[in-house]
């Protein structure tokens, strides 16, 4: 097992809670998936929800070493949940094609929050 990378994101909640409020369906659409909006959209605190799979996102891009952009775009990576409930990274697209190019086998995340604020933390193996 290879370090391909690290990343970490902290986001503040009111920025994406002031993002859905100003852009609203084109903003969500944009960013999260169907799976990733049913899920925030289920909790009382949505906005919550939605910033720290936007760290999370942010987090893995960076251990990814792509950023978002050509290889990872929003929708390629997708946070999810195995059956005891703890987060799990999905990755779809270019960012499945370039982590299977690159040899990465998995990338661990790690989400918490606060009422102001929302963290990830992501690691890359090969």
């Amino acid at each position: 097992m290879t370090l391909h990378g690290i990343g970490i994101d902290v986001v503040e909640v009111e920025r994406i809670a002031a993002a859905i409020e100003r852009h609203g369906e084109t903003f969500l659409a944009r960013l999260f998936t169907s799976a990733e909006r049913a899920y925030c959209d289920s909790k009382k605190s949505s906005a919550l929800h939605y910033a720290a799979r936007f760290a999370a996102k942010e987090a893995v891009a960076k251990a990814l070493g792509t950023g978002i952009g050509a290889h990872a775009n929003w929708l390629d990576l997708e946070v999810a949940h195995d059956a005891a409930g703890t987060p799990k990274l999905l990755l779809h697209g270019q960012a499945a094609a370039y982590a299977a190019t690159h040899g990465i086998t998995s990338i661990p995340i790690s989400l918490t929050h606060t009422k102001a604020y929302a963290a990830a933390n992501a690691v890359a193996v090969r």
